[in-house]
């Protein structure tokens, strides 16, 4: 599933440097997504069928027809895709199940609190298993994003900010308050778990809409009668499944000794200290206060896109319980540890705001912001102030390496033995050479995976003969990147045949399995020959 990082490109002239081909004045992008974000597991979006061999056992069986919680009785074909998806996480996406077990475990007990404390049923603390695998750092490719997968939009309703310094749907105990608050709302709207559970999935207004025009007020009725609504109304298979899928993963947690799963610990909560910071703080020296590095830190704050605050905001920050007085005390007198999550930058001569966003990847009203001023004049030898960009380093330290990455580049332009062709991404030559992207990021002292046509690279280990073969049919092949906008009815073997290539190089350029679904309005990659 792609991920698009969208960046409004600006800039601004100054006295002692020629103008920058660039628009007056940059503006954030609200849809940036985090560098560190982590897409949605297929599992997450699997649409399973029932492979041979995958019968259940006796004791499988047993606990699929238990009765408790949310679970009602069910009717036989109302029973179907609940056993459809408890075969699959017990069977084929065993390890993945296995592996979102483990992960929830440092929040659940939280969310049990907070659930209980809103008066919501216990088993509504396994809902981010279905959405995305009790993953902070989850984001969808419609922009949904945290272990709770808030649109942008809803998160506002309910109090989470989002912009290019914090995203607060990736706190995991803010988006845990704010998605009690809404499914509480969804039920007193539905007065039924099960659509309240569709409608946090599809939207308030869709479920409403279907089930007027359905006529009913039952989840499994309204899909019963879903092929006979109208096209508009009609529900997703995503939707018609979470139900389904949601029930299925509540048996399995219930039963996990029974079903061979290892026990969830309620033991692992990471204790914190929940701190509000002023505006603009410095969190890298405020980790490094603590003795904690980038990392620990970013774990227990995975809501900071910075290493520095937003300077707009007072930002609460969870510090470990153990070191919270030293970094408590840091906070109280901020110059002990100066500007470690910023570069202090010495304006040179030619420099514009345009020049320095463009070498730090900082947008020029957030440099603006951050150095208190409106003016669109730098003079040589000036200061200005640049925020970390929340990567493992910090501004200052990656520029101390910007010196050897220039020398591996020049290596690399000696020793280059693959040019760079039209519709070529770094994504593409890793998969014809064997290799990997950052490999390659690495061979070629490169920082992004922009490359232009005529582009010398330098392909490690090209000597063998399946390397020497690849350059050959990369060679052979003329190419044509077309971004291609999915259309209502589209599927990935009617795309292929439109542009005359294959389902599963299809799958290659755009990161899917040939399972995957594809929605109307996305966009996909197509290398037309």
């Amino acid at each position: 599933m792609g991920l698009l990082i969208a960046m409004l490109a600006a800039g601004c002239s100054t006295k002692t440097a020629p103008v920058d081909p660039a628009p007056v004045e940059e503006q954030v992008s609200e849809n940036q997504v985090p560098e560190d974000a982590e897409a949605l597991e297929p599992e997450i979006a699997a649409a399973p069928e029932v492979a041979p061999g995958e019968d259940l056992t006796q004791t499988e069986q047993a606990v699929l027809n238990q009765r408790f919680g949310l679970l009602f009785d069910l009717e036989p074909h109302e029973n179907e895709e609940v056993e459809l998806f408890f075969t699959y996480y017990n069977h084929k996406a065993r390890k993945t199940m296995a592996r979102w077990l483990e992960r929830s475990q440092p929040y659940l007990p939280y969310v049990r609190r907070v659930f209980t404390q809103y008066g919501l049923p216990q088993d509504l603390v396994l809902l981010p298993f279905v959405e995305s695998g009790y993953n902070v750092k989850a984001y969808s490719w419609a922009g949904a994003g945290g272990m709770w997968q808030f649109m942008r939009g809803t998160g506002r309703l309910y109090g989470l900010k989002s912009d290019w310094w914090i995203d607060e749907r990736r706190d995991p105990y803010k988006a845990t308050d704010a998605a009690a608050r809404h499914l509480k709302d969804l039920y007193d709207k539905f007065g039924d778990w099960y659509l309240a559970l569709a409608a946090y999935n599809a939207g308030e207004g869709k479920i409403s809409r279907a089930l007027k025009q359905a006529g009913c007020d039952d989840f499994f009725e309204l899909t019963e009668k879903n092929r006979k609504l109208s096209r508009r109304i009609r529900l997703k298979q995503e939707t018609r499944h979470y139900v389904p899928k949601f029930i299925a993963i509540s048996k399995i947690f219930q039963n996990l000794d029974t079903l061979g799963f290892e026990p969830v610990s309620w033991d692992m909560e990471d204790e914190v200290t929940e701190v509000k910071v002023p505006g603009g703080t410095d969190l890298l020296a405020l980790a490094r206060a603590g003795n904690m590095s980038w990392k620990e830190f970013h774990d227990l704050n995975p809501a900071f896109r910075r290493q520095v605050s937003p300077p707009h905001m007072e930002a609460v920050a969870y510090l470990p319980a153990d070191k919270a007085d030293k970094m408590i005390a840091y906070l109280a007198e901020p110059g002990s540890r100066p500007y470690a999550g910023y570069t202090r930058y010495r304006v040179r001569s030619g420099d514009s705001w345009w020049r320095i966003s463009r070498r730090y990847g900082v947008p020029i009203n957030v440099l603006k912001s951050v150095n208190n001023t409106r003016s669109n004049t730098l003079r040589p030898g000036q200061y200005v102030m640049v925020p970390g960009n929340g990567s493992k380093t910090s501004v200052a330290e990656a520029s101390m390496v910007s010196t050897s990455t220039a020398k591996t580049r020049a290596i690399a332009n000696e020793r280059g033995n693959y040019v760079v062709r039209s519709g070529d991404t770094l994504w593409t030559i890793s998969q014809s050479f064997g290799t990997t992207v950052n490999t390659l990021k690495k061979a070629n002292g490169l920082r992004s995976s922009r490359l232009k046509v005529g582009q010398k690279l330098y392909i490690p280990n090209s000597s063998n003969a399946a390397t020497k073969q690849a350059v050959k049919e990369a060679e052979m092949v003329k190419a044509q990147l077309v971004h291609y906008k999915v259309r209502r009815g589209d599927n990935l073997y009617s795309i292929s045949r439109k542009f005359g290539v294959k389902v599963s190089d299809l799958c290659r350029w755009n990161s899917l399995s040939a399972k995957a679904t594809i929605y109307a309005g996305q966009k996909l990659k197509v290398y037309v020959q």
